[in-house]
């Protein structure tokens, strides 16, 4: 049986993963993949803890959470395929040139 300290275990290791490719990638969409894997990991995490409490509140807020990782994917692709059309490199160090 799959208990609540496996689904948090899950949790936090997906949570660890996504924070260490957004620590170390230069790739401006594996960022947007580690954002994804961290939100994706907080749901889980809500998702198991409305469970084990038998409350739909973790299944609420992970639907607000899948909602608002679509608009930011949405919105930041957009912005990416502006970038490189413009850029021709998906590089994070070019975003240095932003400064005003």
């Amino acid at each position: 049986m799959i208990s609540l300290n496996h689904y948090l275990l899950l949790s936090a290791l997906l949570f660890c993963i996504g924070l260490f490719g957004i620590l170390r990638r230069k790739n401006i969409l594996m960022l947007f993949f580690s954002t994804e894997i961290l939100l994706n990991a907080v749901n889980i995490g809500f998702v198991a803890i409305g469970s084990y409490l038998h409350d739909l509140n973790g299944e609420i807020f992970a639907l607000f959470i899948i909602a608002i990782a679509a608009a930011e994917i949405a919105v930041g692709l957009g912005l990416v395929v502006i970038w490189y059309k413009k850029h021709h490199t998906l590089d994070i160090n070019t975003l240095k040139s932003l400064k005003g």
